[in-house]
C-alpha cells in the first residue's frame, strides 16, 4: 500500500523533524500532586491523559493553542469516561508551566451536541473549598468531590476559565476530540453558542477525570501505557475508536465496567528522552502516568517500535541511539519492577509488523522486534502477555500487517485493527 507523508508523521519521527526549533527544550522538574479533595471518597481514575509539552500545531494532529496559551477565554473539553459514580473530580497539570497557573473557574458537566450540556448538570468545581486555585509549576491539582451521576460511557464536559494569560500550556497533542474555545467566561453556558468559533484536537491541562461512589469498583483501573499505537493515531477523530476505549467497551457490555486509562503518548520511547515532541521516556513517566492514577490496579505496556525504528536517525530533534534486544528488554523490565514494587500486575503486549514502512522498517530493525516479542512472550516476566504481534499480523507474511488493519502506512492499525487488539486482551488477566 502505498505510504503516505501523513502516515509517517504519525508514526512519530517525521513530525520531530517539523519541529526541529524545539530541540533545546529541556524536562522539567515536577513536585508531587496536591490532592484537593483530601482523604475523603475511594478515588477510581475514569478517564486519563498523558501530558506534553507545548509545540505547535501541524497538518496532522490540526491546530493547538499550546504555545501562546489562554487569556480571558473559556476552554471546553470533551472526555468519554469508562466507570461510572456518584461523584466525580478532575484533575489539571501544570506540568510544563513556566508560571503558576491560575484556574478562575471550572465546571464539568454531562456533554449533549457538540459544545453544549444536558440542562441541569453543570457542576462548579472547587478546590480545597474554593471555585478558583493557583497551580504550581511541575505541580497537578485535584479538585473537590462534586455530586453527580456518571455512568459508564458517558461524555463528560469539562470548562475552564483562565482569567490571566496562561502562558505556554501543559497539553496532550493527539487528544482526537474536538475541544472549543471562546472569550469570556462561559462555565455555566449549557448551550454551544459561545463555543461556535474555534477548535482544537487537543487537550490542555486536563490530566484525569476520577470517580467515587456507586457504582464505581474502587481499585479497578487498568492503565494502557504506551505510543501512537495505544494514544489512537491513525483512528477515527471523534469516534474514540482507540483501542483502550474499545477495550473500555468490552468491559461495559460484560458487565464488568472499569477504569480505562490512556497513558499513551504519539512517538514516546522506552528509553530515550523525545522533549520537543514525545515527552519523557516511559521508564521516567511510569511514576505519574501509571503509579500516580487513582485505583490502578492493572498495567499494559505496548511500547518499543519508536525505540526500534528511530534508533540511531537524525531527526532534526533528537538523535535517539541505536537499540539492541538486551537494552530494550531492560527497559521492559524496569517497567515491570516498577508495577510490582506497587502492587500492580502488568500485562506485556508484543509490537505488531511494520515491513513496508519507509521511514522505520529495515531488517535490523525487524529483528529487534522479534527478539522483544519473543521475549515478552517466553520470558514469564510479564505477568500476562497480549500477544498484538500475531493478531494484526499477515499469516502469509507474518512481518507485515493484515491488510485488512492497515491504516495506510503499513504500521498503524486503523480502527478496525484497534478493535482487534482490544479484542485480544483477556479480561480475565486485568
Amino acid at each position: 500500500m502505498k505510504w503516505s507523508l501523513r502516515r509517517a508523521v504519525a508514526a512519530g519521527a517525521a513530525t520531530v523533524v517539523a519541529l526541529a526549533a524545539l530541540s533545546g527544550c529541556a524536562a522539567s522538574s515536577r513536585t508531587p500532586a496536591h490532592d484537593g479533595a483530601g482523604a475523603g471518597p475511594a478515588w477510581s481514575g475514569t478517564w486519563a491523559a498523558a501530558q506534553q509539552r507545548a509545540m505547535p500545531g501541524n497538518e496532522w494532529f490540526g491546530p493547538n493553542w499550546s504555545l501562546a496559551g489562554f487569556a480571558e477565554q473559556s476552554v471546553r473539553q470533551l472526555v468519554r469516561v469508562s466507570a461510572g459514580g456518584s461523584q466525580v473530580r478532575i484533575r489539571l497539570s501544570n506540568l510544563y508551566g513556566a508560571t503558576p497557573l491560575r484556574i478562575a473557574g471550572a465546571t464539568i458537566a454531562v456533554a449533549g451536541n457538540g459544545a453544549a450540556v444536558q440542562p441541569g448538570t453543570v457542576r462548579a468545581l472547587r478546590f480545597a473549598g474554593s471555585p478558583s486555585t493557583t497551580i504550581p509549576e511541575g505541580v497537578t491539582a485535584a479538585s473537590d468531590a462534586v455530586p453527580l451521576s456518571v455512568a459508564p460511557g458517558q461524555t463528560l464536559t469539562v470548562t475552564a476559565y483562565f482569567a490571566e494569560p496562561t502562558g505556554a500550556a501543559t497539553f496532550h497533542q493527539a487528544g482526537f476530540t474536538t475541544t472549543y474555545r471562546a472569550d469570556g467566561n462561559h462555565l455555566l453556558d449549557q448551550d454551544a453558542a459561545a463555543f461556535a468559533g474555534e477548535t482544537s484536537h487537543s487537550w490542555y491541562y486536563l490530566t484525569g477525570v476520577d470517580v467515587a461512589g456507586e457504582p464505581n469498583r474502587p481499585g479497578h483501573a487498568v492503565v494502557a501505557f504506551g505510543d501512537s499505537l495505544t494514544d489512537g493515531s491513525m483512528s477515527t477523530p471523534n469516534s474514540n475508536h482507540r483501542y483502550p476505549d474499545l477495550l473500555a467497551d468490552r468491559l461495559i457490555a460484560e458487565g464488568k465496567p472499569m477504569g480505562v486509562l490512556n497513558a499513551g503518548i504519539n512517538g514516546n520511547m522506552v528509553l530515550t528522552d523525545y522533549p520537543c515532541f514525545a515527552g519523557e521516556k516511559a521508564t521516567t513517566r511510569v511514576n505519574r502516568d501509571l503509579l500516580e492514577q487513582p485505583g490502578v490496579r492493572t498495567v499494559i505496556v505496548l511500547q518499543g517500535i519508536n525505540d526500534i525504528g528511530l534508533g540511531g536517525t537524525d531527526t532534526g530533534c533528537a538523535a535517539p541511539p541505536a537499540v539492541t534486544p538486551a537494552r530494550l528488554i531492560e527497559g521492559h523490565r524496569a517497567l515491570i519492577h516498577a508495577a510490582h514494587t506497587h502492587g500492580i500486575k502488568i500485562i506485556g503486549a508484543t509490537v505488531p509488523p511494520f515491513r513496508g514502512n519507509p521511514l522505520y522498517f529495515t531488517e535490523a530493525n525487524n529483528a529487534t522486534r522479534i527478539a522483544l516479542n519473543q521475549w515478552i512472550r517466553d520470558s514469564g516476566e510479564y505477568d500476562a502477555v497480549a500477544d498484538i504481534d500475531r493478531i494484526l499480523g499477515n499469516p502469509a507474511n507474518p512481518d507485515t500487517l493484515l491488510p485488512a488493519y492497515d491504516s495506510g502506512d503499513n504500521m498503524h492499525p486503523n480502527d478496525a485493527g484497534m478493535k482487534a487488539i482490544a479484542d485480544a486482551i483477556d479480561l480475565n488477566t486485568l
